[in-house]
């Protein structure tokens, strides 16, 4: 179970890579494409900073913090293991964590790509919406467990 456990972990990992550098392949830097008109739009961003481009140029510091909490995150899918919702959502948050981090030390920043229209909202990736559904996750079972 923790063989498959961790292919799906890299799975995820893949799966937001591929995406990343299909987008470079495929649009300029700030080049938009719409998907749904007024909905979603694929728009090539590098995003130096955290969400909101929080502490752009910090890369170092983001890069630390990242192999911290993937560390952290690694005790925890371990320590929770039997609890499924735990797992699942630990899951998502190295998943995300481990893509966004691959791209800081390759690249000197973050490639984000899915803009919602309707919403003035920061584009994301698909490592930013694995630890979003993790966060998610994980609140729902922890306000559960209450």
């Amino acid at each position: 179970m923790p063989v498959l456990y961790a292919i799906g972990i890299i799975a995820l990992i893949v799966i937001d890579q591929l995406v990343k550098h299909f987008v470079i392949a495929s649009l300029a830097l700030g080049q938009s494409v719409s998907v749904v008109n007024g909905l979603l739009s694929i728009t090539r961003i590098n995003n130096t900073g955290a969400a909101w481009s929080i502490l752009s140029g910090h890369q170092f510091i983001f890069v630390i913090i990242a192999i911290l909490a993937a560390i952290l995150v690694s005790y925890f899918i371990f320590r929770y293991w039997s609890n499924i919702p735990y797992r699942i959502g630990l899951g998502l948050l190295l998943a995300g964590t481990l893509g966004n981090v691959i791209d800081r030390i390759v690249n000197n920043h973050v490639v984000d790509m899915f803009q919602l229209d309707f919403i003035n909202f920061p584009i994301f990736n698909c490592a930013d919406m694995y630890l979003t559904f993790g966060i998610l996750l994980l609140a729902i079972a922890i306000i559960r467990e209450g």
